[in-house]
Parts: structure tokens; C-alpha cells; sequence
């Protein structure tokens, strides 16, 4: 019998894509950084304290298989994830995109699909989740925006009012004079504001918002990853030192974010080719920062520096991904062939370093014996390496170069 769960895992490895559904079943490997990850996700359950790591890893040694792996560990243990990929469209030097991405991007616990507007819409004026995210939006950030949106949102009816405040929560901001004047024709009174909102200043308001909002909704808290966070490379230079500053508010945040634990990879060659390369500590004395953003874009480089490493898996995990893809592949076709570890790990050995390639040679190797019964050569070869170089230079570099 054809099992379709089976099969969809190894289309999705066999393409060289990692998938949620090959981290879940895949986890045997690398049991001491898991085993770290998971005490982690843990303790920021318990205590409600937030943090982060970074791991580095080498380019296609896996690095989002482990992402994937520990999606599927933080919704055992009921926490929401949110995943997301640094690139062009999610640039790490600007927060407001990288929230509106990543919302996009929030899956709860027990849903495949990602969402979860459609439970915050069915929370209503008065009820203990309205009064808790009432009073912390009132007193606990730094400024009161989203205390009148909330409550706006809380106490109308009106399903189009709904919606307009609802996408501001999702990054489609509503600007300072709109949601005052929603607030006086829902509320009936004047909206005074501490500070006016600014989009480039104030969006870790939003994520603390969320790290509440999910606790009271029922969740053991919040897992933030974020992928390929080595594209940050290829940002100008002031660009870079504030794309450390915004990924140290997720690696060290402040006491107002709770509950949640963030994860970023990159390759193991960002602190060679960029930190040093391009001589970030002397940029970041010449840069206009405030004292507090300095110290953290410093902890942000000193993280990227002592990153966890994605070392190599050795001969015994090598042995149980093959045996349990071995496995998959008999269910996904309803094949039951008597197959020789030994010349399977032989015939794959030859194939580089990379997980991802070894992982693809192996499933051509089952193709080949399930279509033909014989195994000729196996034409998988290494991935190339990724290049990260802008093909035009950036706004800010040609500013530079007319200096």
C-alpha cells in the first residue's frame, strides 16, 4: 500500500528541499545541539524569559533540516513558530518588513497552514484575554499605539473596521491621524499619545505585543527562526551594523518580550568573510550609534563569533538517516526490496561532504534499483557553493563611491 506522506518526503528530498515533515521524522541526527535547543525551548516555557542562538554550519550541511526539526519540537511542546528566510524581500536592517513577513509566516500549534487571525477574531470586549493585552499595551511598551488599536479592535463590530485594524497587527500599518479618528468614532473619546509611532523605531513593541498575545491565547510561548540570516552579507555597510542591532534584539531582548526563543543560521564562513573581512568592529566605532544599540550590535557580533556549530554527522547518524530514508522510500512506493547498507553507504560515500547531496545520491540510488533493479553510476553531484555577491552595488555603496 502506497503511503502519500512517505512519498511527498522524499519528492521534497529528493528535489535537495528541506521540508517540515523531513525535520519531523528526520531527528536522530545531531542529538547534543537538538538536546540543547530543546532544553532551551523549555526553560523559555517555564520561566517566560526570552533568548536566542545562532548556529553556523557549512552551506548544505543541513542547517534547514535542523530549522525544520525544531519547528516540529516547539509545537510538541505547544509553542507558536514563525519561520522565515532573510533575502531581499525580508531585509534584516528593516524591522517592519521582517514583522510583516514573519506574521505571514506564524503557524500554531496543530495547523499546518500559517495564521492565526481567525482565533484573534473571535475575542471579544471584556474577556480576561482583552482586559490582560489591554493592561500590558497600556503600561508596558514604549509607546500606547497599539492600546487604541486593541482596544478599537476589541470593541467593535463592524467586520470592515475589523479588517483594517487587523491588517495594521499583520505589518499593513494605519498611520498616527487614522487610528486616532477610528478610535473616537469606536470609543467615543480622544486618543492621546505618549510618543507618536515610528515604524523604524518603535517594531519591537509589536513583537512584545505578540509574545503576550500568545501566551494568552494559550500558548507555552513563541519560536522565531530565521534562515540564511548570512544574506545579511550582502547589505551595505550601515545597512549591516543595523541588521546586527535588530538580530541582537532577538538574541538578547528586553524584559517586555516574553516567553520566546529565537534561532538564526548562517554559513560558518560569516565571520571570516564578513565580520573580519569587512572590518565590522571599526565600522561599528565609526558609526552614530547610541551607547545602548553599540553595546548590542557588539553582543550580536560576539554571538555570530561563538556561533553553535552544524559539525559534520559521522558514520553511525549517516547510517540511521539512510536506514530511516531506506525506510520511507519502501512505504512511499510499496517496495519491499532486500537492500545492502554497506554498498549503499559505498556507492554514496564519494558523493562530498554535504548532507543535502549525500541524502540526494542516496535516493537516485533507490530510484535506479526500483525502476531498473541495477544501480549504474549515480549522477548526483555536489551542490556549488552559494554566492552572496550583489550583481549591482547598493544605493549606499554608490553614494560611497561618488565621495
Amino acid at each position: 500500500m502506497i503511503d502519500f506522506e512517505s512519498r511527498k518526503i522524499i519528492e521534497a528530498l529528493r528535489s535537495g528541499v528541506s521540508s517540515r515533515a523531513a525535520g519531523q521524522y528526520f531527528s536522530s541526527a545531531r542529538q547534543g545541539l537538538l538536546s540543547d535547543i530543546s532544553k532551551k525551548l523549555s526553560e523559555a516555557c517555564e520561566s517566560k524569559a526570552s533568548g536566542g542562538m545562532v548556529v553556523s554550519g557549512r552551506y548544505g550541511e543541513g542547517k534547514t533540516h535542523m530549522l525544520n526539526t525544531v519547528f516540529s519540537m516547539a509545537h510538541s511542546e505547544n509553542m507558536v513558530v514563525s519561520l522565515i528566510s532573510v533575502s531581499k524581500e525580508t531585509p534584516f536592517d528593516k524591522l517592519y518588513l521582517v514583522y510583516k513577513k514573519m506574521l505571514s509566516n506564524t503557524y500554531l500549534p496543530g495547523r499546518l497552514q500559517p495564521g492565526f487571525m481567525d482565533t484573534l477574531m473571535n475575542i471579544t470586549e471584556g474577556s480576561p484575554i482583552a482586559v490582560d493585552m489591554l493592561a500590558y499595551t497600556a503600561k508596558q511598551l514604549d509607546v500606547d499605539k497599539l492600546y487604541y488599536l486593541l482596544r478599537s479592535y476589541f470593541k467593535t463590530d463592524d467586520m470592515d473596521e475589523k479588517y483594517l485594524i487587523q491588517a495594521d497587527l499583520e505589518g499593513d500599518f494605519i498611520s498616527n491621524k487614522s487610528l486616532k479618528q477610528i478610535y473616537k468614532r469606536i470609543c467615543s473619546e480622544k486618543a492621546e499619545y505618549n510618543v507618536n509611532f515610528v515604524r523604524t523605531k518603535h517594531m519591537s513593541d509589536y513583537f512584545s505585543m505578540m509574545s503576550r498575545l500568545f501566551q494568552c491565547m494559550g500558548y507555552s510561548g513563541w519560536v522565531i527562526l530565521v534562515d540564511e540570516a548570512e544574506l545579511i552579507r550582502g547589505l551595505g555597510k550601515k545597512a549591516r551594523l543595523k541588521a546586527y542591532r535588530n538580530m541582537a534584539g532577538f538574541l538578547f531582548p528586553d524584559a517586555k518580550q516574553q516567553a520566546t526563543y529565537s534561532i538564526f543560521t548562517m554559513t560558518d564562513d560569516y565571520f571570516d568573510d564578513v565580520i573580519e573581512g569587512k572590518h565590522e568592529y571599526d565600522n561599528l566605532n565609526e558609526a552614530d550609534f547610541e551607547q545602548g544599540d553599540r553595546e548590542l550590535v557588539e553582543k550580536a557580533l560576539g554571538s555570530i563569533e561563538s556561533a553553535k556549530q552544524l559539525v559534520q554527522l559521522d558514520k553511525e547518524e549517516i547510517l540511521m538517516i539512510m536506514a530511516k530514508l531506506i525506510d520511507f522510500y519502501k512505504k512511499a512506493y510499496g517496495w519491499n526490496p532486500n537492500i545492502d547498507m554497506g554498498e549503499i553507504l559505498r556507492r554514496t560515500d564519494n558523493r562530498g561532504y554535504l548532507l543535502r547531496t549525500r541524502i540526494r545520491a542516496c535516493v537516485e540510488y533507490l530510484d535506479q534499483l526500483y525502476q531498473y533493479n541495477e544501480v549504474s553510476d549515480i549522477k548526483i553531484n555536489e551542490l556549488g557553493q552559494a554566492s552572496y555577491e550583489e550583481d549591482l552595488p547598493s544605493l549606499e555603496g554608490l553614494a560611497e563611491m561618488q565621495v
